[in-house]
């Protein structure tokens, strides 16, 4: 978690000291009250001590302000143990000036009371302890273990508020821890009503799976959360639910990333998801979830980007293997490093710690895409309210960071209407449903995006298959008004290239009948030309002949004509 240097925050006019425990510091609006005292009360095994010395850890290694730690039940080497497990090293912050751990061995058996009862050598050696090194926060761990000898219980209340105003002089913001009484929430029943910040912790166990809760009771001048939030106790500490931001203000991008399916991207406008998006993927099983997941981490590696996915089904090894029958070699990614797989059982933590150990990963690891498959193990009642807010967290926490997360939901056989089971399709931008479809005595898979906020995309049910080339959509096929699937498209897409095919075959066989009919014509044609042309020859030859004989005919009718006209010429002149 990122640190603040600021070590004091305003909220509403009140000054507050943050804490550094994650997710305190949010539900708080800034931390506990600076300068005064609060009380952290709870049963045994509930945390108490622990939230406390983190609180005095973290301000003197996060934010430079130095602790004092008064224990009256632990040892000061029984505290360091027990931190170090966290990272801390207690010795070198009492070496470095940072840190003072007080042991006050008080033994109940011990004590006699013989006179009047007041906390002046308390104030005292507390007082050195704050001035020795200019502490700023302080912990008194527990406050009953002051009183176990004092019966008078008048005095009692009496010390207490003169404990808690002694704190407040000093000018420290000072934690208490307080064991839970049976009708209050502490022993004495004082301790909360003369705080200025009141935070109850609490340990229950449901369903053989043990869960604390944090509850702020009161916080004087200042607004904070009222409800009770799960919080564990991890290798970095206290981690308190939500761990992200209680209000919805994370940004939203218009960047479009790949499913790694090109048949959804087309569906999706030929692009794709929202990056830092949610996307619900729910279906009965053997409808391709895993698959789907499994091809939205290979395009994100593909990329360049880091993904992570949470496999609570399968083995990592399972999951290489079974996505290598698909064309994903997701090994690949593995070894260079972009890619990591987690798998666990759904019932080995609650629901909190897994949400913690997402939380911890992506912190560490820094992935750009998430999938989660599937979130509906996560509970064996997959509509209980625990699961639905929990996951809202992950939702929240995911997008605040800008990470585009995958999350499959199991839905049962026999559904026929889109359910995500968990109850969370409201927090989704986008909602995909795979489901099964027997016809003919087969089974096949389809797809249909129910929604996808922000963006045009298909209304259309797809076909979903799996190939050695991946998964991909194929286009819709319509017979009719009808949708057709599976080996029912194949039969009638054969029958209609066996349709086109004799179709085709006939209609070369006109054709060629066509041609060979043109040809005989043509033939016909050309015959005819011939007698034509031999006829128009024979009658020019005619034609000629009757031109030679007439002009003959003429020649000897003018020759005669000349002939007779000179005879007669001479006759008349004889």
């Amino acid at each position: 978690m990122k640190k603040s240097k600021k070590t004091v925050a305003l909220v509403a006019g009140i000054d507050k000291t943050p804490t550094g425990i994650v997710g305190l510091d949010e539900i708080t609006f800034g931390g506990l009250p600076a300068g005064r005292t609060t009380l952290v009360s709870g049963a045994a095994g509930c945390g108490k001590t622990m939230l406390a010395a983190e609180f005095v850890l973290r301000g003197a290694v996060d934010f430079g302000e130095p602790g004092v730690f008064m224990m009256f039940e632990e040892t000061a080497e029984e505290l360091s143990v027990n931190m170090r497990s966290l990272g801390f090293d207690l010795a070198a912050l009492q070496r470095q000036k940072k840190l003072v751990l007080d042991y006050v061995h008080i033994e109940r058996g011990d004590l006699e009371e013989t006179g009047p009862f007041d906390l002046d050598g308390l104030f005292i050696r507390l007082g050195h302890a704050i001035d020795s090194i200019g502490a700023k926060r302080v912990v008194l761990d527990t406050a009953e273990a002051l009183f176990n000898g004092v019966s008078d219980h008048a005095i009692l209340r009496a010390e207490l508020r003169r404990l808690f105003r002694w704190l407040k002089d000093k000018g420290v913001t000072a934690v208490v821890t307080g064991e839970r009484g049976v009708h209050s929430l502490t022993r004495f029943g004082l301790e909360e009503y003369v705080a200025d910040c009141v935070i109850l912790l609490d340990q229950r166990i449901v369903d053989q799976v043990s869960t604390r809760r944090l509850r702020v009771v009161k916080y004087r001048g200042s607004v904070h959360g009222t409800n009770e939030y799960p919080f564990l106790i991890g290798g970095q500490g206290i981690s308190v639910l939500p761990i992200t931001s209680m209000a919805v203000d994370y940004p939203a991008s218009n960047e479009r990333v790949s499913t790694g399916i090109s048949g959804l991207d087309a569906m999706l406008g030929g692009e794709g998801f929202f990056r830092g998006s949610s996307l619900l993927v729910s279906g009965a099983p053997g409808t391709g979830k895993s698959s789907i997941a499994a091809s939205f981490v290979d395009a994100a590696c593909a990329r360049g980007e880091r993904a992570v996915l949470f496999a609570y089904e399968e083995s990592q090894s399972q999951v290489l293997r079974n996505m290598t029958s698909i064309g994903l070699n997701l090994q690949r990614w593995v070894n260079k490093g972009l890619l990591r797989i987690e798998s666990t059982r759904p019932a080995l933590h609650g629901l909190e710690q897994h949400l913690v150990n997402i939380h911890q990963l992506v912190q560490e690891f820094r992935p750009s895409v998430v999938a989660i498959d599937p979130i509906s193990n996560l509970a064996a009642d997959a509509w209980g309210v625990g699961l639905r807010l929990t996951l809202m967290r992950l939702v929240d926490f995911l997008k605040t960071d800008g990470i585009t997360a995958l999350y499959s939901s199991l839905t049962s056989d026999d559904a026929t209407a889109a359910s995500s089971e968990v109850g969370v399709s409201s927090l989704m931008d986008s909602w995909l449903w795979l489901n099964n479809v027997a016809s003919n005595g087969e089974r096949t898979r389809t797809l249909q995006v129910l929604k996808s906020r922000g963006m045009a995309h298909s209304n259309q049910v797809r076909e979903f298959v799996f190939s050695n080339n991946g998964v991909d959509l194929i286009d819709v096929y319509m017979d009719g008004d009808q949708v057709l699937t599976g080996t029912a498209r194949m039969a009638h897409e054969e029958q209609v290239l066996a349709t086109n095919e004799l179709r085709e075959r006939d209609h070369e066989r006109r054709l060629r009948d066509l041609d060979k009919w043109r040809k005989v014509l043509d033939a016909q044609i050309e015959a005819l030309n011939v007698e034509a042309q031999e006829r128009e020859g024979q009658v020019k030859l005619d034609i000629d002949r009757e031109n030679v004989l007439a002009e003959g005919a003429q020649s000897r009718a003018s020759s005669m004509s000349a002939a007779r006209t000179a005879a007669s010429s001479k006759r008349r002149k004889g």
